[in-house]
Formats: structure tokens, sequence, C-alpha cells
């Protein structure tokens, strides 16, 4: 706990230089981001600017939908909605205010806005497979990519949340089409087959299930995002190691989206001016497990640099026009289960 304190304060002290306090003022912010992070993130944007943070937690789908509930009621309280990447929350952009960050520009060209959409992206997460060595080393497997999963010896012992509502799930299934051949390929979806029936996943209560339930030993495998894993890792476990895919690895961002009609507008830019800050993703990249999006790649000791893992570029286009569809189809799959 001192450790995180002193990491806030380091933080908010470096972002400080030059910024007018707007005390009295609020914020409510839907996040399904991790514990730690907002712990880091949200005392230093206070500090910063003075402005006071309510936060309501959950998973992806519980924050969207109650962001959804509040707009088609009129009753918004909400101003940000911090979780999942585009892809998975491009049906209801209506939910949500088109805005350019001031920090725009110094994004990496793939992750900057291109002055019509309503997400900004806060940082990047590859999608990652968290493995349990102990099980696997009992089962006489090894793990290194997508194909290894479907050994006999695993049957039973892989776990992901649900595709239709986990933005992180959705997130590897389209990775995993785009690894095996791709999102109209009949072998690519063979595969998913193969998986989610023959392998008999399990289907979690949500994101957090699946890498706990590994770290736990309840599953040999788990199919998740990088962050996590490695702040278990950091935090001193020594049964698991994160997998990033021999055939390849999408690199997908978090977005922060202002939600229309929001009562603080002001104070949801300036959270994701804060954000996209050099100060900011320069202390997280180099101090916590999360992935800068600004321009140059910031490191740290316990992250696989970007230049060790085999990056596969999504077709955001498609994905965003074919959610839905993509969707059904495993959901159609799992019926089989």
């Amino acid at each position: 706990m001192k450790k995180l304190l002193a990491f806030v304060l380091a933080l908010s002290l470096l972002c400080m230089g030059g910024v007018a306090l707007a005390d009295g003022e609020t914020l409510v912010i839907y996040s399904a981001r991790n514990e730690r992070l907002n712990n880091i993130v949200i005392p230093a944007f206070e500090a910063k600017t003075g402005i006071k943070v309510e936060m309501i937690t959950g998973s992806s789908g519980e924050v969207l939908q109650r962001v959804k509930s509040e707009v088609e009621t009129g009753n918004v309280t909400v101003d940000i909605h911090w979780a999942a990447d585009e892809t998975m929350l491009s049906a209801n952009r209506d939910l949500f205010e088109v805005y350019v960050s001031t920090e725009n520009d110094a994004m990496m060209p793939q992750f900057q806005n291109d002055g019509t959409n309503c997400f900004n992206s806060a940082y990047a997460e590859p999608n990652v497979m968290i493995v349990n060595t102990d099980m696997l080393k009992e089962l006489g497997v090894e793990v290194n990519g997508y194909a290894d999963l479907l050994q006999p010896e695993l049957v039973g012992k892989i776990a992901s949340a649900d595709p239709a509502s986990s933005s992180s799930a959705f997130c590897q299934l389209t990775n995993m089409l785009l690894a095996m051949g791709g999102y109209e390929d009949d072998a690519a979806w063979k595969y998913v087959e193969d998986l989610f029936v023959g392998q008999q996943v399990a289907i979690t209560s949500g994101s957090s299930a699946v890498y706990k339930g590994v770290y736990n030993g309840e599953y040999a495998v788990g199919l998740t995002y990088e962050d996590p894993c490695v702040t278990l890792i950091k935090d001193g476990a020594t049964n698991i190691k994160v997998v990033y895919p021999v055939e390849g690895t999408v690199f997908l961002p978090a977005q922060i989206g202002i939600v229309k009609n929001a009562k603080n507008v002001e104070n949801a830019k300036a959270f994701v001016d804060f954000m996209l800050s050099e100060d900011a993703q320069r202390f997280l990249a180099e101090n916590t497990t999360s992935r800068n999006v600004r321009e140059v790649e910031y490191k740290n000791d316990v992250m696989t640099p970007l230049a060790d893992i085999k990056l596969i570029y999504e077709d955001s286009d498609y994905v965003i026009a074919h959610t839905s569809e993509l969707k059904e189809k495993v959901q159609d799959i799992m019926m089989d289960m």
C-alpha cells in the first residue's frame, strides 16, 4: 500500500505543472478497468485537476448496459465510459459524444482519432494466454499458440469468458480467427468449433475469473488479456506464464468515451486529455503493466517488448461492421457445448 501511495503521489506531482485546479467540480466514471489501475489513475487525476471522481465499476457488459439505460431514459448521471475496445462498442456509438483530444496528434497513427470518432484510445493491450506452468508440466504439454490448445490433454482445462458479453473474450475470438486463417475462413471457424466444443472450454462469469482461475489451479490455460496476468507475475506469482500466440497477437486499445448528454462534459474532456498526456502515458507504461499509445514506446522491466511479440493487425472496419454477425456465429457454436 505504501508503494502504491508513493506511486500515485509521484504521478500526481509529475502532472501538476501549470494546471488550474477546479475545486468542487465532479466527474462520474463507469469503468471495467482493473482496480489497481483505477487506484493509480483516479487519485492522480483528482490531484492534478481538483475534480472529484465518483467511480462505478463492473464488467464491460455491465457498465455499457448502465450507460445505455441512462441515455435511453434521459436520466444521464455518468460522464465517462472507460471500458472495452472500439469494435466491442461499435453498435453503441449513439451513446457517446465525438471528442478529439488535444493530445491526438502525438498518438501512434493507428490509435489517432480521425475527427469523427467518439472513442479515444487510453492505452493498449495484447491478447494473451495465461498458463498454469505446474499443471502443464503435470499434463506433459506445452502451449505456445492457438494450435496447441487442441491437444487432447487440455480437454476441460481451458477457460474463457463469453465472447458475446466480454470485450476480452470477443477480442480473443477475432484474434484467433485472424491468426488461424481469417474472419470468413471456414478452417478458422472450424478451429473455433474444435476449441470451444471439442475441448469443452469452460465459460466463466467474466474476464477476471479466467486469469484468477488459472492462477488458482482451476484451469491450465485461460484466454484473456495481458495487463492482469503480468500484474500477477509482478506481484510474485511463480506458477503462471504469459503466452503471446506464435500465430500472432492483436494489439488493441482500451477506449474512453464521453457519454451523450453528460452533465460534466468539460471535466470529461479533461480526463481524456489527462490519460493521453505524455506525463501520464510515460509514467503508466514505465511503472505499471499498461502499454502506452503515444508515438514512442515507453518500456519497463516486466513487460515483453513489442519487438519480441508477433503482432498482427485487426481489420477494425470489418470487425465493427460484422460484430453482431460474429457474436451470433460463435453463440451458435457454443450452443452445442
